[in-house]
């Protein structure tokens, strides 16, 4: 039974407290906050809560820290940091900043043998996998990627960190027209914000400046200075009223061709509709935990992405079984 810590607890920590419930390999042992333990409330009360200045008191005694605290600005300096004591996994997802963020993470894996897993969850992720088999098979193609209508957890909170915000809750919106011509096969040349639309609510601290907020969102770079974004201003109890869930989905596709003068057209579409945003995501991360487990025992170390794992590491089932009823 491999022994799980989580750091942080958020959305991302109560799913991985019920995805490491639900595996039979894995035991959830602690959670770690940067805030006042006493203040965090878990679902499963036996399961100690503890300050992170205590995690060098953990190191040896637990198989895999599972980053979740912070957002995609906090885990470049979190996930090297712990990973010269852990093995560790995260779900830093600013794709342009991923290459830096590997280099880092490896270079502090390597220096005391441990293994990281990074960028884990469904884009990057399951939709990066997709994007690679998809792209291989057919060379002859264009890669389209499509996230929502849903809720981004680290667009939402990159606004709540803005000053003057209260609370925030960010929507993902794909443009229909550009998606139906993607499914026609024509191969569209489509900008980022031909292609999706940002739609944010924000509640606003007492004070707070509302033209200044709207215009950091808006011209917030990697987040939403390249799509066009609608800012919506509104009440405490409408907040809470209608913007409580995390639901999220999206679509991966690939339009190509083959034959001797590409005369044969091919569609191959990935999608997700998920009612639980972070629940999804962190049964992703538990499922390439045990991967990293895997691969560690083979003697790996670094930092290693969901491309570079095999199918089989992901799973519980014996390679015999996998071939028997998978294949």
């Amino acid at each position: 039974m491999k022994k799980i810590a989580i750091l942080g607890y958020g959305n991302l920590g109560r799913g991985i407290e019920c995805a490491v419930k639900n595996a039979p390999d894995m035991e959830l042992v602690a959670v770690f906050t940067r805030r006042d333990p006493s203040s965090v409330k878990i679902q499963t009360p036996a399961i100690p809560v503890l300050n992170a200045a205590e995690l060098d008191n953990w190191v040896g005694k637990i198989d895999m820290l599972v980053i979740c605290g912070g957002s995609a600005t906090d885990l470049p300096g979190m996930t090297p940091k712990y990973a010269e004591k852990f093995n560790v996994i995260d779900t830093f997802d600013t794709h342009a900043k991923i290459p830096e963020h590997f280099a880092n993470v490896s270079a502090a894996a390597k220096k005391s043998g441990n293994i990281a897993m990074i960028s884990v969850g469904w884009d990057p992720g399951m939709f990066s996998v997709n994007r690679v088999m998809s792209a291989s098979i057919i060379p002859d193609g264009k890669d389209y990627t499509f996230w929502g209508k849903g809720v981004s957890q680290g667009h939402s909170d990159a606004v709540r960190r803005i000053e003057g915000v209260k609370n925030a809750k960010q929507y993902t919106c794909p443009v229909e027209a550009a998606l139906e011509a993607v499914r026609s096969g024509s191969n569209p040349e489509l900008t980022t914000r031909q292609k999706h639309t940002r739609e944010v609510f924000v509640v606003l601290k007492e004070g707070a400046d509302a033209a200044y907020v709207e215009n950091a969102i808006k011209t917030m770079p990697n987040y939403f200075d390249e799509y066009d974004t609608t800012v919506h201003f509104i009440g405490e109890d409408e907040f809470n009223k209608n913007h409580s869930g995390l639901a999220h989905g999206g679509f991966v596709i690939r339009s190509g061709k083959t034959g001797m003068n590409g005369e044969h057209k091919h569609i191959v579409e990935y999608n997700l509709k998920l009612d639980s945003n972070p629940e999804f995501t962190t049964s992703v991360v538990i499922a390439y935990v045990r991967a990293a487990l895997r691969m560690k025992a083979e003697g790996k170390t670094g930092c290693f992405t969901v491309l570079d794992v095999p199918p089989a590491y992901l799973s519980t089932l014996s390679d015999e079984d996998l071939r028997a009823h998978c294949l």
